[in-house]
């Protein structure tokens, strides 16, 4: 990272001859050119890989280059030719490390060795695999059960994911929290009370048939570029697309195809927002209800004159409850209550009203704009209510699109990673594998986070991720961590997590998912499930890193053998073997879901999991879909009564995919040479006596005695709400108070985090 700061607003298109030198420069960079022939060959495509960044769905009949930017920098970056070794860490101390950037560490390169923790040299040291697994199996004996966390990052497979549940409930708990409690725990939890299903409803093929989208809360340019194809197709028919972020992003305004030779020649390609409303950051319920509102008036007038309803009449009577009062509490709310919390005008919400209540069939995506914030729930729940008035959910071209984060996140929900028992076929398992599961509930990513906090969990798991860089509180998170007996992390590169060690901490490196998996009985198929429930194959093409490396259902299986009672109904060295009995595993414990699954592996498009709602079969306790009333108009921890508080959301860069830096470039946003920035509005600036350059603090507005508060960034003004910034995660992590979450799905309130610019 420089010191010097450049920001000039970004106005050439998302894609196009930009993400272009974007793939030359993090190629070139990370020493990977040589892997861009298999880019094209095998990812996202049949008998190929599967993307390790997002989880947006993979075409039946993929696009001859079927990757985006960033799921190139993250190939680039897992097949990089730099090596984190032994010698390395032999050479620095982790105190020393402890003051490198999160870039800096990654950059390093792939972990080549198992290694564990000295604290005596404070460094890291290798460790031969049978005693590092002889070591983590005798500690985990000797713990209670219920003071050991495992927690899943979303990267991992299906078949390792199944395996890691089973390793935990087998152990004697649920406590299998994963980066799903951090963004979409809050889908999981509003979707099942509103249309009885706990992820969306639509299929890749309903775009196009879709007339209208609407979109809360995503920015697709960064999170999941390859939706940008879908989109720029529906814009082609004349599709409306209705955008409601607070900042306007690159990706939803122009987008240009870079396989297409007459979009590159002339830069130009297509508008995607047909209308775009910056509604201010915790406003959303606000803006729903103004449309929600619209809508009630317009069938009133058509009702009245006699002509088409605009609310689906006949849907809501037959498989909708809970309209009625739902109607009366949207009647109820002044049109200045609602412009005041949405920060919109009435007029915006009336344009967007208008253009739904003339569409025939509507996609609603949603990402953690409205995820991450008090009333998350509440947010996801006001969106289903609206598309339930038109009756826009179990149709061809409409229903909830929920754009999920990590490749397979919600894949491991699915096969059992989750501290909810209700979710688990416990009995299946019980009869399956011969053992009696814990029935008690298990610790969240907050909840895990408070055992650490006061003591009460002694030895954390992570099977993947940077769980200390990416959860809330960090400060006080990392100064508890270092009191864990046991932490063990399974990864492929180095991260601030390895570093603020426990007083026993291994790094164990696995391999990725695009390098060949060699067993047994051959090379190994893994399988995913994408955003809209496909499950894919995938096979690694890339030659292993390290010759020391092990797959990840190996490092399960090593840490379970040397942890657990045998068990003749648990082959773990058979699965590791082969894949495919894990899978028929998998089979039989979910049989809806993975019939025959080894023989649908190579569907075109992946084989999608049947789900209730989209042929409008709703397995909620009223048998119906369910209008759910809000608690509030906005869904902050703000109530917006003190003028010098902020609501700060905490975003990702062009150049990230959650915890993972690429680079210091935020191109779309036109932010070059740092991440510690602060943007906010102009006219705050003036209020508050700013002005850009200032270098400031954030000082978190909590009433729990406890300062918080992230120093040295620097002003941009941007085109931010007023009374609204930005500023980027995980740097501004330590703002967010553990308590401030979601209700209910207790998801970090990462959106809308109050607080005070404080000058330098």
């Amino acid at each position: 990272m420089t010191d010097e700061v450049t920001y000039k607003p970004y106005d050439a298109p998302t894609g196009g001859w930009g993400s272009v030198k974007s793939l030359v420069k993090h190629s070139t960079r990370q020493h990977a050119i040589g892997t861009a022939p298999d880019l094209l060959r095998h990812h996202n495509k049949l008998g190929g890989y599967a993307c390790t960044s997002c989880a947006w769905a993979k075409p039946a009949k993929p696009h001859a280059a079927e990757f985006c930017e960033n799921g190139a920098k993250a190939t680039f970056w897992d097949l990089t030719s730099k090596r984190t070794t032994p010698e390395f860490f032999a050479q620095h101390t982790v105190t020393e490390l402890l003051g490198w950037s999160d870039y800096d560490l990654e950059n390093e390169g792939r972990l080549t060795h198992p290694m564990r923790y000295e604290s005596a040299s404070d460094t890291y040291v290798p460790v031969e695999w049978a005693e590092a697994f002889a070591d983590i199996g005798s500690r985990l004996k000797g713990f209670d059960p219920e003071s050991v966390v495992f927690y899943a990052s979303g990267r991992a497979s299906l078949e390792t994911s199944y395996m890691y549940a089973l390793l935990a409930r087998m152990y004697g708990n649920n406590n299998l929290p994963d980066s799903s409690n951090m963004c979409h725990e809050t889908t999981s939890v509003a979707l099942p009370q509103s249309i009885g299903t706990p992820v969306g409803t639509v299929l890749l093929e309903d775009f196009e048939h879709t007339d209208c989208i609407l979109s809360f809360g995503q920015n697709v340019g960064t999170n999941a570029p390859r939706m940008l194809h879908p989109l720029q197709q529906a814009r082609k028919r004349a599709a409306e697309i209705i955008v409601f972020n607070p900042l306007r992003e690159r990706g939803w305004e122009e987008f240009v195809n870079p396989q297409h030779a007459g979009e590159m020649l002339t830069n130009r390609g297509t508008e995607i927002a047909t209308q775009y409303h910056q509604v201010r950051t915790g406003g959303d319920i606000a803006a729903m209800v103004g449309i929600a509102k619209t809508l009630l008036e317009l069938d009133h007038q058509a009702k009245a004159a006699g002509t088409d309803r605009v609310l689906d009449v006949d849907f809501i009577a037959q498989h909708t409850h809970g309209f009625a009062p739902f109607a009366a509490y949207v009647r109820a709310q002044s049109w200045d209550d609602l412009e005041r919390e949405a920060g919109l005008a009435r007029a915006a919400m009336e344009q967007a009203a208008d253009v739904y209540a003339r569409s025939k069939a509507v996609i609603a995506i949603y990402g953690m704009g409205l995820t991450q914030h008090r009333l998350g729930v509440d947010n996801v729940q006001m969106l289903v209510n609206l598309m339930l008035m038109r009756g826009n959910i179990g149709r061809q071209g409409a229903g909830m699109c929920p754009v999920r984060g990590h490749s397979n996140v919600q894949g491991q929900r699915t096969v059992g990673i989750s501290d909810k028992t209700a979710l688990v076929p416990l009995d299946k398992l019980e009869a399956q594998f011969g053992f009696s599961p814990p029935t008690k509930d298990g610790l969240n990513t907050v909840e895990a986070c408070e055992g650490v906090l006061d003591g009460t969990v002694k030895a954390f798991i992570s099977l993947g991720g940077n769980f200390v860089r990416a959860i809330p509180d960090t400060m006080r998170m990392e100064e508890s961590w270092r009191d864990l007996e046991l932490s063990v992390q399974i990864a492929t590169k180095l991260n601030r997590s390895h570093l603020v060690a426990g007083k026993t901490s291994y790094i164990l490196p696995c391999l990725v998912r695009t390098e060949i998996d060699e067993q047994a009985s051959g090379p190994q198929i893994v399988t995913v499930e994408d955003s809209t429930t496909c499950i894919h194959a995938s096979r690694g093409v890339a030659t292993p890193a390290s010759e020391h490396l092990l797959s990840e259902p190996a490092i399960v299986a090593g840490i379970a053998k040397a942890t657990l009672a045998p068990n003749p109904k648990v082959p773990w060295d058979d699965w590791v073997g082969d894949y495919g009995l894990v899978r028929d595993a998998i089979a039989q414990t979910y049989p809806d879901d993975f019939h025959d699954f080894n023989a649908r592996l190579d569907t075109p498009g992946g084989f999608p999991r049947p789900i209730g709602a989209r042929d409008r079969k709703w397995e909620t306790e009223t048998g119906k879909a369910n209008f759910l009333l809000p608690k509030a108009l906005h869904a902050t921890f703000d109530d917006g009564s003190q003028p010098d508080v902020l609501r700060l959301m905490t975003i990702r860069s062009n150049d990230q995919f959650n915890t993972t830096i690429y680079g210091y470039d935020d191109r779309l946003r036109g932010i070059q040479g740092s991440r510690m920035i602060v943007m906010m509005n102009g006219q705050d600036m003036a209020r508050l006596g700013v002005k850009a350059d200032d270098l400031v603090g954030l000082e978190t507005a909590s009433d729990d005695g406890m300062i918080r508060s992230v120093a040295g960034l620097r002003i941009i003004e941007f085109d931010v709400p007023r009374g609204c910034i930005a500023a980027y995660y995980p740097e501004t992590n330590p703002l967010i108070p553990l308590y401030q979450h979601a209700e209910e799905s207790k998801t970090p309130a990462a959106k809308s985090v109050p607080v005070r610019v404080r000058l330098a």
